[in-house]
């Protein structure tokens, strides 16, 4: 596929979609050919106002064109599962929306046909092309921080709930559409950003609780089907002696979490504001950085600087054989283990083992 256009569908065009697709306009050697989409005026109108040249209602035509390598998809997150393994059996390279499923059972269904099929499958995880996780990332790799062995991913929002609290549409407060809550929503990333850190260790053990205790307008509680957490917890025990703790929050009585972190036996790093912190026998160092430079100098110096601008671009570079694909997929799978597993441990009341959650793990895909 180098140094030719990559031929992209998209395959759900609300809010999300069109983010998709405007992003792919951006990006050089990327063409449109087709979006799929429910319902048809709204499709229709996509397609005459971004110049796409083929539209329909029915993902499947989608999949059989000649035209499309790859596609996006952009759906809700129980539907993931059963449109990523028609696509990727259809011979596309799949780049899903995240969380990568509903469910763990689902999303290991997804990598395994990926891998079994040789299609590039990747996860939108935006939050690892941020640059202060670019620059933690070379932080680690230079081994400033000696051996990792903890690190937290913390999540905050005041109050914001979608629906409830006034933007965003009921289906993300659905478990029958969303399958979860807050961890679910923009814990991913936070998660994920973590584990990438920590270079993707599995899990072993994970311990959590969800809670949904801030009241809410009761017309739009009623009218949501509101069922999912607002904030969930977790403590999750890692291969090679490491512990991530997990605090994700939609809505918390509280000014502000702090930030996420990582720590290691010579230094420790968090993300937002972004610091680096070491000691140098008894004298202790803050170390801020001129993250602004770093990405100047990422994009000017080096070579490949414009493909971990974000995720779509990575996705696209990969396609090309540019660059090496980050294992998105295998964190995304990651992460979805410890979310799960966050929900089992509140559900049974105990600390639940990492193969109890693979074996209780149902799919929550619905199949359109």
């Amino acid at each position: 596929m180098v140094n030719r256009k990559i031929q992209v569908g998209i395959i759900g065009v609300g809010q999300i979609g069109i983010k998709h697709l405007e992003t792919y306009l951006t990006i050089p050697d990327v063409q449109i050919t087709a979006v799929a989409g429910r319902d048809p005026v709204h499709t229709e109108q996509v397609a005459h106002k971004y110049n796409i040249p083929f539209w329909t209602t029915d993902y499947h035509i989608l999949l059989e064109r000649n035209d499309v390598d790859a596609v996006s998809i952009c759906l809700h997150n129980n539907l993931h599962r059963p449109v990523t393994v028609a696509a990727l059996q259809a011979g596309k390279h799949v780049f899903c929306e995240k969380p990568m499923a509903g469910s763990f059972r689902d999303a290991a269904e997804m990598l395994e046909v990926s891998r079994r099929t040789g299609k590039m499958l990747s996860i939108q995880l935006m939050g690892l092309f941020d640059k202060e996780t670019k620059a933690a990332q070379a932080v680690v790799e230079e081994g400033w921080l000696g051996k990792l062995y903890y690190a937290a991913s913390v999540g905050f929002r005041r109050r914001g709930r979608p629906y409830v609290d006034g933007y965003g549409t009921s289906a993300f407060v659905q478990k029958k559409q969303a399958a979860g809550g807050a961890l679910y929503d923009v814990g991913v990333y936070h998660i994920a950003n973590m584990l990438y850190l920590l270079g993707n260790p599995k899990a072993l053990r994970i311990s959590g609780r969800a809670y949904q205790e801030t009241p809410m307008d009761p017309t739009r509680q009623q009218s949501s089907g509101y069922d999912v957490e607002e904030f969930g917890l977790g403590l999750a025990h890692l291969e090679n002696n490491i512990t991530l703790q997990i605090t994700e929050a939609w809505a918390i009585h509280l000014d502000q979490l702090g930030g996420s972190y990582l720590v290691g036996s010579n230094g420790g790093i968090r993300l937002k504001p972004f610091g680096i912190y070491r000691s140098l026998g008894d004298l202790d160092l803050n170390i801020s950085a001129d993250l602004d430079a770093f990405q100047f100098r990422l994009h000017n110096v080096r070579n490949d600087g414009f493909a971990f601008d974000g995720p779509q671009q990575h996705w696209i570079a990969a396609l090309q054989e540019k660059v090496k694909l980050i294992p998105t997929a295998e964190i995304a799978l990651n992460t979805m283990l410890i979310s799960e597993g966050i929900y089992l441990s509140d559900r049974l009341g105990r600390e639940v083992t990492a193969q109890e959650v693979i074996e209780a793990s149902v799919s929550s895909a619905v199949n359109i």
